[in-house]
């Protein structure tokens, strides 16, 4: 049976592909089926009950669920002082630093450039950066070091 976990890295790595359909069969003969119609993903997994973090969702066996909700959005609009939200492009666990030994790439009240990086998001073993779209200061971390996050969700807020 398929955790949680590997689902939600499943539906991360579908979502970053062009794919509309995506077939799995596991070793033991599980099947997980994912279509992608109209800004949708609809998961069936004949045998198995699917669980989310960011809102329950229940499947039983032998049915489909269209969990187009799987993932809450924050609000990515600006705040009354001007900040703007980096949302997470991914699920995974979010890196503040490229090392445990380093500095964090970025702290409350450092200067960013369009492009500077400013954390990481462990997906699938494999470390996706996460770089700032326009210039500001970072005034507020929403998440902490090895937390799981999911897509959309704010990381950082910029001003």
């Amino acid at each position: 049976m398929y955790s949680v976990d590997e689902i939600k890295e499943i539906l991360g790595a579908f979502d970053k592909s062009k794919a509309t359909k995506l077939n799995i069969k596991s070793a033991d003969g599980e099947q997980l089926t994912i279509t992608q119609k109209n800004e949708q993903v609809v998961v069936a997994a004949p045998n198995a009950a699917v669980t989310t973090t960011a809102e329950t969702v229940v499947q039983p066996a032998d049915a489909r669920q269209t969990i187009s909700p799987f993932i809450q959005h924050e609000e990515t609009v600006q705040t009354d002082d001007g900040s703007a939200p980096v949302t997470s492009p991914m699920v995974g666990v979010f890196y503040a630093a490229p090392s445990p030994d380093k500095d964090p790439y970025v702290s409350v009240g450092t200067t960013v450039k369009k492009g500077d990086v400013l954390c990481l998001i462990e997906a699938m073993k494999l470390m996706n950066e996460v770089t700032a779209e326009k210039d500001g200061q970072i005034t507020k971390i929403c998440v902490e070091n090895g937390q799981v996050v999911e897509y959309g969700q704010n990381l950082f807020m910029i001003k």
